[in-house]
C-alpha cells in the first residue's frame, strides 16, 4: 500500500515539478546563450568604427562603403527581435565583406599594424559569434523539444512556457564567412 502511494505522489506532484524545472533550466541555458551571442556582437560593433577609421586614412573615397557600413551597423545595434537582428547582421556580414574586398587594393593598408591588429581582432570576434550562436541554437532546440515533446508538453503548456527561434543566418552567408585574410 505505501509502495503504491508513493507511486501516485509521484505522478501526481513530483513529477510535474520535476518537468516544470527542466523547462525552466533549459529556458534559462537559452538566455544565457543568446546573451554570450549579444556580447560578442556588441564587441563586433566597437570594432568597426575603428576599421572603418584605419581604412579611410589610406582610401577616403570610398566614402559611399564606409556609409554603408556605419548604416548597416547602427541598423543592427538597434535590431530588438531575433528575426530582424539575424536580417540586421546579415546585412553587416555582407557591407563588411564589400569593405574588406576594397581594401585589397590598398598595399599600405594591408601592411598597417593597426589594420592587421583589428583584422585579427574581428576574425577572432567573428569565430566567437559563430560559436555562440551554435551553442544557442543548441539550448533552443533542447528547449523546443523538450516544449513538443509528450508528456513534458502538458506541463509547457499549463505554465505557458513558448518555444524560442533560432538565431540563423542566410545559407548564403553560411557559406561565405567574412573574408578577413591578407
Amino acid at each position: 500500500m505505501n509502495f503504491l502511494f508513493l507511486i501516485i505522489l509521484f505522478g501526481v506532484i513530483i513529477w510535474p515539478i520535476l518537468i516544470y524545472n527542466r523547462l525552466i533550466l533549459l529556458r534559462n541555458r537559452a538566455k544565457e546563450a543568446w546573451s554570450d551571442i549579444d556580447v560578442q556582437l556588441k564587441r563586433r560593433y566597437n570594432l568597426i568604427p575603428n576599421l572603418i577609421e584605419t581604412v579611410k586614412g589610406y582610401a577616403s573615397h570610398e566614402k559611399d562603403l564606409f556609409e554603408k557600413v556605419t548604416k548597416a551597423r547602427s541598423q543592427a545595434m538597434q535590431a530588438i527581435e531575433l528575426k530582424e537582428k539575424a536580417e540586421a547582421e546579415n546585412m553587416l556580414t555582407s557591407t563588411l565583406k564589400s569593405l574588406f574586398a576594397v581594401t585589397e587594393n590598398y598595399p599600405d593598408l594591408k601592411a598597417s599594424t593597426n589594420f592587421l591588429e583589428l583584422q585579427k581582432e574581428l576574425r577572432d570576434t567573428e569565430d566567437k559569434i559563430q560559436a555562440s550562436r551554435r551553442f544557442y541554437n543548441t539550448n533552443v532546440r533542447d528547449l523546443n523539444t523538450k516544449i513538443e515533446m509528450f508528456p513534458s508538453n502538458l506541463i509547457a503548456s499549463q505554465f505557458k512556457f513558448e518555444k524560442m527561434e533560432f538565431f540563423e543566418i542566410k545559407e548564403k552567408e553560411a557559406r561565405e564567412s567574412v573574408e578577413v585574410k591578407f
